[in-house]
């Protein structure tokens, strides 16, 4: 009798310490589903990229999807033609968040020969990159900025 009263007091502790680790912010199904949209009006301009690639035109969406040991940031973008390629997001200050914000810039490489704009779908290009949820504790906020607009996402 002893030992089935303690084994359902055990199993009551535990299940009641999970409501804990779901609100935690350690959770990465804590981050929101939907990023929002800010205009992006840079002080003096965006400082320069090492490897020169410009931004990408517009930022359409920007997605935290929860994996095993982490998230991956996943953002797309729209060139203003066809044909854009070797689309990355760079992590500014050396991936290290300043005061819990994480910025990410959207480059990529424009088309050697001139390409036709066409429809919007067709010159939509997706970048992503994994963050371990070691680099995830100090995040509250990330941030991606492309060249007229930027999008986040809090937890």
């Amino acid at each position: 009798m002893k030992i089935s009263i303690t084994t359902g007091l055990v199993l009551v502790l535990l299940v009641t310490a999970c409501a804990k680790t779901r609100e935690s912010r350690f959770n990465p199904f804590n981050w929101s589903k939907a990023s929002q949209a800010t205009t992006l009006a840079p002080k003096g301009g965006f400082p320069d990229r090492p490897d020169g690639r410009p931004l990408v035109d517009q930022l359409l969406s920007l997605v935290i999807e929860p994996v095993s040991g982490g998230a991956i940031i996943r953002a797309t973008g729209l060139p203003p033609t066809q044909g854009w390629w070797s689309a990355d997001l760079v992590a500014q200050n050396n991936g290290v968040p300043q005061d819990g914000l994480l910025v990410y810039q959207f480059v990529l490489l424009p088309p050697p020969t001139p390409q036709s704009s066409s429809t919007q779908a067709s010159r939509e290009i997706t970048a992503g990159v994994y963050l371990s949820s070691i680099d995830l504790a100090e995040v509250r906020e990330i941030r991606v900025e492309a060249g007229q607009n930027a999008r986040s996402v809090r937890r």
